[in-house]
């Protein structure tokens, strides 16, 4: 794909709570072009600005090398900055691993959770009514998430005992208890 397709696309797969700014789309591109992790050429399409544009292909080793990121388990995994990148190519990871990323971004959205509430508990005296409600909102979203992540461990884990190995977990079902 051409830098504009392959943004829209990245932007679509990732939701409207993170989008890709050209500012960071064209400077990783001619990293992995750096790395021969892709490869560009340039299309004989004709555009309105008569300038051919340059297509990115993934090359062999672009591909082992997001197998391999896509296999690592740790941290950097179910953090802030890369949760949502690696859930959005979970179709692709393998069911083990997948379950020890929700089970390690529970854990740490868990951890966040209680730290937050006890800090609330302590400041609820000290900030005004719109911090407070401020502080409210980041609390339900922690717990919603923390929700949400526990129905996806469920239905990996039904999944690996009755579906296809391997195969997303179907979100739309009810949550187990």
């Amino acid at each position: 794909m051409h830098g504009y397709e392959l943004r829209k696309r990245l932007n679509l797969m990732l939701g409207w709570g993170r989008v890709l700014s050209y500012g960071s789309l064209y400077p990783t591109l001619k990293k992995m072009l750096r790395g021969n992790l892709i490869e560009e050429s340039t299309s004989t399409a004709v555009t309105v600005s008569r300038r051919p544009r340059i297509v990115y292909q993934v090359t062999e080793a672009g591909t082992h090398e997001f197998e391999r990121l896509m296999s690592e388990v740790g941290p950097a995994a179910w953090e802030d900055d890369n949760f949502d990148i690696r859930f959005a190519f979970f179709g692709r990871t393998d069911m083990e691993i997948r379950l020890r990323v929700l089970e390690g971004r529970r854990i740490r959205l868990q951890e966040r959770l209680d730290r937050v509430q006890r800090e609330l508990s302590m400041t609820e005296k000290e900030v005004d009514r719109y911090a407070a409600e401020l502080q409210r909102h980041g609390v339900e979203s922690v717990e919603r998430e923390v929700r949400w992540l526990s129905d996806l461990i469920n239905a990996e884990r039904s999944l690996g005992q009755h579906g296809a190995p391997g195969a997303p977990p179907d979100t739309t079902a009810a949550p187990q208890t």
